[in-house]
């Protein structure tokens, strides 16, 4: 399969999943492991008094080592990240062809890379904590490539384009430290090295395969406190509004959206609010514990919009109103991880 085909189903599979939890904002990760490089197959051209001479030549490679570190912004899925690589590989060997048959020289080197690109990843959940990821990205490549033998040893570098796709197996061990593997296969195109005025290669494209393990931070992202022995009491209320009624809104599993019990509730809560003249309003989003820790704060905060834009349409100043989303951290009902459970999918309002 083509190189191109590669990538083209990296990229079509990016919009083919649902997107996985990550924490949103910048981060930065480290990874290495192997690098293989393909046969390199090539010609020699070398200027002569008698005019050029052209010579078939194939190089193979040796498994070698493979380091990336990457600095990018993640954000509901997708993550855009700009990847450094340095990658090494000895030459195993090295033949020339000729008309009457192929010769191996005595020769060793190696092929030095170093990589600079710009990467499109697209995250997908797949379990609680397990995420698999699919990119692709495309920079320059510094490739240099040094052969000695004892008649026209190459030492040169140059900087080619290149393109890639890869694809990752993650696991969050926080919400802000990601464990990862990973797999690469990267293309570097016009691959060609003038090492002397007189010598000229030319040939394929370098094919280079990568597999790596990795660790990925999260970097500004709220570190997740220990589970705690008993939920948290709730943050206390304002010393100048003690408060007076209570009333509790509950939501579908993985729904923010207000149900008509939801609505009436919110109604009785406005009735309550004018009749005592309170000034201020808060209302506390939570969730159950079926999904990650990021996901579900991010849903307890959007259901506790939900119930603000609902008191907001019924007369009640934006200004009075004030929300947070607490996640899985204070369920009305304890429950092991994973657990469905209805009442801890609620919206708590006081004043």
């Amino acid at each position: 399969m083509r190189t191109t085909h590669i990538v083209a189903g990296v990229a079509l599979s990016l919009f083919a999943c649902a997107p996985a939890f990550a924490a949103n904002g910048l981060y930065l990760s480290l990874e290495g492991g192997g690098s293989s490089v393909g046969d390199w197959e090539h010609t020699r051209t070398k200027w002569t008094p008698c005019g050029p001479e052209a010579t078939d030549a194939r190089a193979s490679f040796d498994d070698g080592l493979a380091a990336f570190g990457a600095v990018g912004y993640a954000f509901d899925g997708w993550r855009f990240e700009i990847e450094g690589g340095y990658r090494q590989n000895d030459i195993g060997s090295y033949i020339k062809q000729y008309w009457w048959g192929s010769y191996q020289l005595d020769a060793d080197g190696e092929l030095t890379e170093a990589s600079a690109m710009a990467n499109v990843i697209y995250d997908i959940r797949l379990f609680e904590r397990f995420s698999l990821s699919v990119g692709a990205g495309a920079g320059g490549d510094y490739t240099r490539f040094k052969l000695d033998t004892h008649w026209a040893p190459v030492d040169e570098g140059d900087i080619h384009f290149a393109y890639q796709g890869f694809a990752g197996l993650n696991y969050a061990i926080t919400e802000a430290t990601i464990v990862f593997v990973a797999y690469r296969f990267t293309e570097v195109t016009d691959v060609s090295f003038d090492p002397t005025e007189h010598i000229h290669l030319e040939g394929d494209d370098f094919e280079k395969q990568a597999a790596t393990a990795g660790v990925r931070f999260a970097l500004f992202a709220p570190t997740p406190a220990g589970p705690p022995a008993a939920p948290p009491a709730p943050a206390p209320a304002p010393a100048a509004v003690p408060i007076e009624r209570e009333f509790m809104v509950f939501f579908g599993f993985n729904q923010a959206s207000l149900t008509p019990e939801a609505l009436a509730t919110i109604e009785q809560v406005v009735g309550a609010v004018r009749s005592s003249g309170s000034a201020a309003i808060r209302v506390i989003g939570h969730a159950d514990r079926a999904g990650s820790i990021a996901y579900n704060k991010a849903l307890s905060l959007r259901r506790a919009k939900s119930v603000k834009n609902a008191l907001i349409t019924e007369g009640i100043a934006a200004s009075t109103i004030l929300i947070a989303g607490r996640g899985e951290s204070e369920p009305l009902v304890a429950t092991a991880d994973g657990v469905r459970e209805p009442q801890n999918r609620r919206v708590h309002i006081s004043f």
